[in-house]
């Protein structure tokens, strides 16, 4: 939990992830990071007098005692121009989780303080470094699943969100001075905003809303991944395909009936789409509580997958426990997938039942590998439902920032009622004001600590 009363405070963190790597950071932010850096430096330079801004040096982190640590590059960068908007000092050193434990516990011995999670944002966003809006859009950054996700969320980071939002808060703005007028001046002979012309301009402004909010659901795929389940008989070779369309033995894969109890679930990249590939226990009446709780999971992730591999055995016919899984997924979130196309007995109408209840058919051997490229084109074009690559530019809301827009769009059309039921002006102001206010939302002008709170308590420790 943050608190705004320990802002004053330096704070020191490790910037890179948990483990062994070539190089570690540790990041120093505060009013006492540079002089917590020379007492921490011993340069390699006989020249070094002090640390110049924006420079790399070179040299040794010193303990107690006077004894080196490690050789570090180290650079100082000074408010407000640094990501944090105060005294930053960032060491490079090498990567292993001792050797960036003791340099950190030399910057806390020396006064600085142990950083909360997402603190060092949350000081960039304090001091006006970025806005809300740009502060999320580091956190999508370091969580993007593919490239298309990342650049997304460097196009909110850029702060071209936060602009578009300024812009759709001003012209509301604009709106209530025009509404202010009329008020004010009832009997001048101004040229006020008529009723029409108002609800004219405001469903306009709804009209950039409504496609900021269509840009959520339309890269929500790119944004945050999907989830693929595999499901269907025993035996029908989930867990086959599942390691055929991984290129790796993931799942088990034995003639006895029952082998995957509960779920398997890996990531699977196609063509820049990160999927959750989820391979479920097959689908059958048993005694077997294991068996018929990982059964009952296996429906719920159902409920909740994005697409659904109705996978059937191409060698027997279809039985009524598959047909009633179909009809509960339904042909537009289901792809029924004919297997073993590699047996003599393989008869490709044993997929005639699902095809009659509107099911796509792709078949395939997970065993020789043929038709797997179908099936993988198919998987993908399905989930994108013709969204298609991103615009590069495209501004993608987050999930909370859609609600919010949500929430104002809400204001606006009430306020479209109300002025065509003849609402007096005064009135109608106070929905443009408060639209104005939940916009405000997104970028961070009026925020509850309890928003902030949730925003950087998901951000790592170090960023």
């Amino acid at each position: 939990m943050l608190d705004p009363r320990l802002s004053q405070d330096t704070i020191a963190a490790i910037a890179t992830p948990p483990g062994d790597g070539g190089v570690g950071i540790i990041r120093i932010s505060g009013a006492r990071a540079l002089e917590i850096a020379r007492k921490l430096f011993r340069p390699v330079n006989p020249a070094f007098t002090d640390f110049l801004p924006y420079r790399l040096h070179y040299g040794h982190i010193i303990d107690e005692t006077g004894a080196d640590l490690d050789d570090v590059l180290c650079a100082f960068m000074p408010g407000p121009r640094s990501y944090t908007g105060e005294a930053l000092v960032e060491i490079n050193c090498h990567g292993g989780r001792a050797v960036l434990g003791a340099v950190l516990q030399e910057a806390l011995n020396h006064g600085a303080r142990l950083a909360e999670r997402g603190e060092f944002t949350y000081r960039a966003f304090m001091n006006g470094r970025m806005d809300l809006s740009q502060a999320e859009a580091v956190a999508e950054m370091i969580h993007a699943p593919t490239k298309a996700a990342m650049h997304l969320a460097q196009v909110k980071l850029s702060g071209l969100l936060g602009n578009k939002i300024a812009e759709l808060r001003a012209r509301l703005e604009e709106l209530r001075a025009q509404l202010a007028v009329a008020v004010d001046f009832p009997d001048e002979e101004l040229e006020c905003l008529s009723p029409e012309e108002l609800i004219d301009t405001v469903e306009a402004l709804r009209g950039e809303i409504a496609g900021l909010l269509k840009a959520v659901d339309r890269t929500r795929a790119w944004r945050e991944g999907a989830l693929a389940v595999l499901a269907g008989r025993v035996n029908a070779g989930k867990s086959s395909l599942m390691n055929a369309l991984l290129g790796r033995n993931r799942a088990i894969v034995t003639d006895q009936p029952g082998t995957t109890r509960d779920y398997l679930e890996e990531t699977l990249n196609l063509d820049g789409l990160s999927i959750r590939l989820a391979d479920t226990a097959g689908i059958r009446a048993t005694d077997d509580l294991v068996e018929a709780a990982g059964l009952t999971m296996g429906r719920e992730l159902m409920d909740r997958a994005d697409l659904v591999l109705i996978l059937m055995d191409g060698s027997a016919p279809v039985d009524d426990e598959i047909l009633d899984a179909a009809r509960r997924t339904g042909p537009e979130k289901g792809l029924a997938v004919l297997n073993k196309a590699d047996l003599d007995t393989f008869d490709e109408t044993n997929s005639a039942s699902l095809t009659d209840l509107g099911f796509e058919t792709v078949t395939v051997s997970a065993k020789t590998g043929k038709g797997l490229d179908i099936l993988s084109s198919r998987i993908r074009e399905r989930i994108l439902k013709g969204a298609g690559q991103p615009d590069p530019d495209e501004l993608a809301p987050n999930a909370r920032q859609a609600a919010v827009l949500t929430e104002a769009d809400r204001e606006l059309a009430g306020l479209n009622a109300d002025a065509g039921a003849g609402i007096p002006y005064d009135l109608l102001s106070v929905r443009l004001e408060t639209a104005c206010d939940v916009l405000s939302g997104i970028t961070g002008e009026i925020a509850s600590n309890d928003v902030l709170n949730s925003i950087f308590d998901s951000f790592c420790i170090g960023k």
